[in-house]
């Protein structure tokens, strides 16, 4: 179980940290703030630079965090509040399957945060390493609701745009 946890967190990880680095600063084939910040006004998320640099950074420190299996509840935290952003904003309208631009991936990505929280980072993590006892279901409920109300949080922000659209594209967030 400990070398199945360490490769499913490093690789969640790896890849929430590849996306917040898309947006924070263009690497990957991002946009950066500019054009991820404009991409989320056109999705009525504003100020759309301010909201992707949240994004960003949720995705950033939460993927890293994860994936040295760190503050465990606060990485799962962050990275439900990204997903739930998301479904939200983008892929809620579109059904389940992410072959329609659906919620499929998002809600994969919590869930494995959920789970991670729920039992624990493993022994080949730095919460364990630090004696931090952080896991099981309180921590999981706790992290859930959170990322819920952070996520939802963003949902008010949301206002046509000049151009009266408010974030029909089919694109991801």
């Amino acid at each position: 179980m400990t070398l199945g946890l360490l490769v499913l967190r490093i690789v969640v990880g790896a890849l929430f940290v590849g996306h917040g680095a898309q947006k924070l600063f263009g690497f990957f084939g991002g946009h950066g703030l500019d054009g991820t910040g404009a991409f989320f006004e056109s999705l009525g998320l504003r100020p759309g630079r301010m909201m992707a640099l949240a994004a960003g950074l949720a995705e950033l420190t939460g993927g890293a965090l994860f994936g040295l299996g760190l503050l465990t509840p606060l990485a799962a935290t962050l990275l439900i509040a990204v997903m739930v952003t998301a479904i939200a904003t983008v892929h809620g309208r579109n059904g389940i399957w992410v072959t329609d631009g659906g919620v499929e991936y998002n809600l994969v990505l919590g869930s494995i945060a959920f789970a991670v929280t729920s039992i624990g980072a493993g022994k080949w993590s730095l919460d364990h390493l630090l004696g931090l006892h952080l896991a099981g279901a309180k921590w999981a409920v706790d992290a859930l609701v959170v990322g819920l109300i952070a996520g939802l949080a963003t949902i008010p922000v949301r206002r046509p745009s000049v151009h009266g659209t408010t974030g029909d594209t089919p694109a991801r967030a």
